[in-house]
């Protein structure tokens, strides 16, 4: 099979295409044959240290996968051959998913949304469960509270204000100016522009904050929540951020996405009912994965970058 490999630690050229030899699912393994794979910070993040934020190598990148079962192994009764499913499978282990086929344990998968082609639902997994597991499972967002998703135009961010919504809270977004529009499409009530104004002396009150960005983001964000609030952070907070939380009973920590089968059916249903979609913003060939890459690197995407494998 066809499959994008890497052989040192580099910039987008270490990317190549070649064909390695088709994996065989293993016992509670399906085989999915790869229509789409998503791209995500991750993936080049690993692609220039050689390996994974776990130490192990990756010789073949990508997490995000949309495709059709082509087999089953032993054990396996979720699915069978011809099931649409779309998942991060092995993440932050190595799943390959550059490629045209990739095996996982059933479980890492759902079932795809009728309502959406491959390449929407490769854009997800990742993404979207980052979301979810940050605004659900970690801050436990509900109705009628004050959400804050920095980088809401992002990958992750652009779902963060989706899912917020349909949990019935009030969202603010930070975003330049010119993808304000794009977030208030999206369903956010307000959109701060952190290019022109510091977002911590224009909003107040806020029960979560949600912070892919890192840096000085986690203290100056402390300034906008209520004491008692949740602070979620993709990235380990500063010790001084943790301490003047703890002053005022402030909820800080940081998570770090992991496959979930029973988020992907959450996420499947939003998806399902109208409620949430991905922004596709580019849309390349397998073979040309380091070009995504190096678009992806700009930092100025909005939404997500998607490789088309099959289909």
């Amino acid at each position: 099979m066809r499959a994008i490999v890497q052989e040192a630690p580099g910039g987008p050229e270490v990317l190549r295409l070649a064909e390695v030899e088709r994996p065989e699912p293993g016992l509670l393994e399906i085989l999915v044959r790869v229509h789409a794979a998503g791209v995500n910070p991750t993936d080049w993040k690993s692609r220039a240290r050689g390996g994974s934020m776990t130490g192990v190598a990756l010789p073949r990148p990508g997490f995000d996968v949309s495709g059709v079962v082509e087999a089953v192994g032993r054990g396996v009764t979720l699915y069978e051959p011809g099931d649409e499913v779309f998942g991060m499978p092995r993440f932050p282990h190595p799943a390959g998913a550059y490629a045209e086929y990739v095996t996982a344990p059933a479980r890492h998968f759902a079932r795809k949304p009728a309502r959406i082609d491959h390449v929407h639902a490769a854009a997800l997994p990742l993404a979207a469960l980052t979301a979810w597991q940050g605004l659900v499972d970690t801050a436990r967002v509900r109705a009628g509270q004050r959400v804050l998703v920095h980088a809401a135009a992002g990958g992750v961010g652009h779902l963060a204000v989706q899912i917020a919504k349909a949990r019935g809270a009030y969202v603010i977004g930070t975003a330049s100016e010119a993808k304000h529009e794009f977030v208030r499409g999206l369903g956010a009530d307000e959109v701060v522009d952190y290019t022109k104004v510091d977002f911590a002396d224009v909003v107040r009150d806020v029960d979560v904050v949600l912070d892919a960005v890192g840096g000085d983001y986690g203290l100056r964000s402390l300034r906008t929540l209520r004491d008692g609030g949740v602070l979620v952070s993709f990235l380990p907070p500063a010790d001084d951020v943790l301490a003047a939380a703890g002053k005022r009973g402030i909820r800080a920590g940081w998570t770090l996405v992991e496959t979930d089968h029973a988020g992907m059916k959450e996420i499947a249903a939003l998806v399902e009912e109208g409620r949430l979609r991905a922004e596709i913003d580019s849309v390349f060939p397998l073979e040309e994965a380091a070009k995504a890459h190096e678009h992806g690197e700009t930092g100025r995407t909005t939404g997500k970058i998607v490789l088309t494998v099959a289909g």
